[in-house]
Protein backbone atom coordinates (compact mmCIF):
# COMPACT_ATOMS: atom_id res chain seq x y z
CA UNK A 1 0.00 0.00 0.00
CA UNK A 2 1.17 3.38 -0.96
CA UNK A 3 1.60 6.85 1.26
CA UNK A 4 2.86 9.77 1.05
CA UNK A 5 6.63 8.79 1.52
CA UNK A 6 6.81 5.97 -0.92
CA UNK A 7 7.88 7.10 -4.03
CA UNK A 8 4.87 5.32 -6.59
CA UNK A 9 2.59 8.00 -4.93
CA UNK A 10 1.63 10.94 -6.52
CA UNK A 11 -1.00 13.29 -5.68
CA UNK A 12 -0.95 14.52 -9.34
CA UNK A 13 -1.88 11.59 -10.72
CA UNK A 14 -4.43 10.61 -8.69
CA UNK A 15 -6.67 13.69 -6.62
CA UNK A 16 -9.40 12.62 -4.59
CA UNK A 17 -9.56 9.17 -6.66
CA UNK A 18 -10.47 11.06 -9.82
CA UNK A 19 -9.09 9.42 -13.17
CA UNK A 20 -6.01 11.53 -15.03
CA UNK A 21 -4.89 9.02 -17.29
CA UNK A 22 -4.99 9.63 -21.26
CA UNK A 23 -7.91 8.64 -23.12
CA UNK A 24 -9.50 8.81 -26.07
CA UNK A 25 -13.45 7.11 -26.88
CA UNK A 26 -15.33 7.18 -29.91
CA UNK A 27 -18.68 7.78 -29.29
CA UNK A 28 -20.27 7.78 -32.26
CA UNK A 29 -20.11 7.17 -35.97
CA UNK A 30 -22.10 8.36 -38.32
CA UNK A 31 -22.97 8.90 -42.48
CA UNK A 32 -22.80 12.99 -42.85
CA UNK A 33 -23.21 13.34 -46.51
CA UNK A 34 -23.73 11.03 -48.98
CA UNK A 35 -24.20 11.20 -52.92
CA UNK A 36 -24.54 8.79 -55.42
CA UNK A 37 -24.45 9.86 -59.58
CA UNK A 38 -25.18 7.99 -62.07
CA UNK A 39 -25.08 10.18 -65.19
CA UNK A 40 -25.24 8.14 -68.18
CA UNK A 41 -28.47 5.62 -66.89
CA UNK A 42 -29.78 3.12 -68.41
CA UNK A 43 -26.81 3.45 -71.11
CA UNK A 44 -23.98 2.78 -68.69
CA UNK A 45 -25.55 -0.21 -67.88
CA UNK A 46 -24.68 -1.52 -71.96
CA UNK A 47 -21.01 -0.10 -71.67
CA UNK A 48 -18.17 -2.82 -73.11
CA UNK A 49 -15.19 -0.94 -72.12
CA UNK A 50 -13.16 -1.29 -68.65
CA UNK A 51 -13.86 1.50 -65.97
CA UNK A 52 -10.86 3.73 -64.20
CA UNK A 53 -11.48 4.33 -61.21
CA UNK A 54 -9.92 7.83 -59.48
CA UNK A 55 -10.51 7.23 -55.91
CA UNK A 56 -9.31 10.26 -53.29
CA UNK A 57 -9.15 10.76 -49.83
CA UNK A 58 -9.44 13.88 -47.19
CA UNK A 59 -9.29 13.80 -43.62
CA UNK A 60 -10.05 16.73 -41.34
CA UNK A 61 -10.54 17.08 -37.45
CA UNK A 62 -12.44 19.90 -35.98
CA UNK A 63 -13.76 20.95 -32.09
CA UNK A 64 -17.20 20.28 -31.75
CA UNK A 65 -17.06 21.11 -27.57
CA UNK A 66 -15.83 20.74 -24.80
CA UNK A 67 -13.45 17.75 -24.92
CA UNK A 68 -15.51 16.62 -28.38
CA UNK A 69 -13.98 16.32 -31.74
CA UNK A 70 -15.16 15.24 -34.99
CA UNK A 71 -13.01 13.43 -37.74
CA UNK A 72 -14.29 13.37 -40.94
CA UNK A 73 -13.05 10.85 -43.64
CA UNK A 74 -14.11 12.00 -47.36
CA UNK A 75 -14.01 9.80 -50.52
CA UNK A 76 -14.53 10.98 -53.63
CA UNK A 77 -14.68 7.93 -56.14
CA UNK A 78 -15.68 8.69 -60.00
CA UNK A 79 -15.82 6.03 -62.48
CA UNK A 80 -15.19 6.15 -65.97
CA UNK A 81 -15.58 4.14 -69.07
CA UNK A 82 -14.90 5.12 -72.86
CA UNK A 83 -18.13 6.03 -73.35
CA UNK A 84 -18.22 8.39 -70.53
CA UNK A 85 -18.69 8.40 -67.10
CA UNK A 86 -20.81 5.38 -64.85
CA UNK A 87 -20.93 7.09 -61.73
CA UNK A 88 -19.86 9.29 -59.24
CA UNK A 89 -20.01 9.09 -55.19
CA UNK A 90 -19.00 11.48 -52.89
CA UNK A 91 -18.84 10.21 -48.88
CA UNK A 92 -18.10 11.66 -45.43
CA UNK A 93 -18.13 9.64 -42.97
CA UNK A 94 -17.62 10.72 -39.71
CA UNK A 95 -16.97 9.99 -35.89
CA UNK A 96 -17.08 11.95 -33.01
CA UNK A 97 -14.38 11.06 -30.39
CA UNK A 98 -13.70 12.27 -26.91
CA UNK A 99 -10.84 13.42 -25.60
CA UNK A 100 -9.58 13.32 -21.94
CA UNK A 101 -6.24 14.32 -20.44
CA UNK A 102 -4.55 13.91 -23.81
CA UNK A 103 -1.51 16.19 -24.55
CA UNK A 104 -2.31 18.49 -27.37
CA UNK A 105 0.30 17.35 -29.04
CA UNK A 106 -0.87 14.02 -29.75
CA UNK A 107 -4.06 14.77 -30.74
CA UNK A 108 -2.57 15.39 -34.25
CA UNK A 109 -1.46 11.74 -34.78
CA UNK A 110 -4.25 10.28 -33.50
CA UNK A 111 -6.96 12.15 -35.91
CA UNK A 112 -5.09 12.10 -38.60
CA UNK A 113 -3.67 8.54 -38.78
CA UNK A 114 -5.81 5.97 -36.19
CA UNK A 115 -8.94 7.69 -35.98
CA UNK A 116 -9.50 7.11 -40.18
CA UNK A 117 -8.00 3.88 -39.46
CA UNK A 118 -11.72 3.25 -36.87
CA UNK A 119 -13.85 4.77 -39.57
CA UNK A 120 -12.68 3.26 -43.03
CA UNK A 121 -13.68 -0.20 -42.83
CA UNK A 122 -17.17 1.68 -42.10
CA UNK A 123 -16.72 3.97 -44.61
CA UNK A 124 -15.85 1.21 -47.51
CA UNK A 125 -18.64 -0.66 -46.71
CA UNK A 126 -21.14 2.38 -47.51
CA UNK A 127 -19.47 3.02 -50.64
CA UNK A 128 -19.87 -0.67 -51.60
CA UNK A 129 -23.17 -0.82 -50.78
CA UNK A 130 -23.95 2.63 -52.57
CA UNK A 131 -22.14 1.31 -56.02
CA UNK A 132 -24.15 -1.85 -55.44
CA UNK A 133 -27.53 -0.32 -54.78
CA UNK A 134 -26.44 1.73 -58.12
CA UNK A 135 -26.57 -1.29 -60.33
CA UNK A 136 -22.74 -1.78 -60.21
CA UNK A 137 -20.74 -4.06 -59.25
CA UNK A 138 -20.18 -3.39 -55.25
CA UNK A 139 -16.51 -1.40 -55.04
CA UNK A 140 -14.37 -2.98 -52.15
CA UNK A 141 -11.34 -0.09 -51.81
CA UNK A 142 -8.07 -1.28 -50.57
CA UNK A 143 -7.09 -0.60 -47.15
CA UNK A 144 -5.34 2.21 -46.59
CA UNK A 145 -2.31 2.71 -44.37
CA UNK A 146 -2.99 5.94 -42.51
CA UNK A 147 -0.42 6.10 -40.04
CA UNK A 148 2.31 5.20 -43.34
CA UNK A 149 0.94 8.44 -44.68
CA UNK A 150 0.98 10.58 -41.89
CA UNK A 151 4.15 9.58 -41.17
CA UNK A 152 5.48 10.35 -44.91
CA UNK A 153 3.65 14.03 -44.71
CA UNK A 154 5.47 14.48 -41.25
CA UNK A 155 8.61 13.59 -42.67
CA UNK A 156 7.38 16.00 -46.25
CA UNK A 157 6.66 18.77 -43.81
CA UNK A 158 10.35 18.48 -42.05
CA UNK A 159 12.10 18.03 -45.30
CA UNK A 160 10.97 21.53 -46.26
CA UNK A 161 11.81 23.51 -43.13
CA UNK A 162 12.61 27.09 -44.08
CA UNK A 163 11.09 26.72 -46.99
CA UNK A 164 7.20 28.02 -48.22
CA UNK A 165 5.31 24.65 -48.58
CA UNK A 166 3.80 23.57 -51.34
CA UNK A 167 0.47 22.66 -51.57
CA UNK A 168 -0.50 19.09 -51.00
CA UNK A 169 -3.60 17.23 -53.01
CA UNK A 170 -6.37 18.73 -54.68
CA UNK A 171 -8.86 21.20 -53.55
Amino acid sequence: MADETTPEFTPETLTNGEDNSPAIGLISQYVKDLSFENPNAPAAYQWQSAPQMDVQFNISAEGVGENLYEVALKIDVTSKADEGTLFVIDLKYAGLFGVRNVPDDQLQPFFLAEAPRILFPFARRVVADAVRDGGFPPLLLEPIDFHGLFMQQLQAQGEGQGEIPAPVGEA
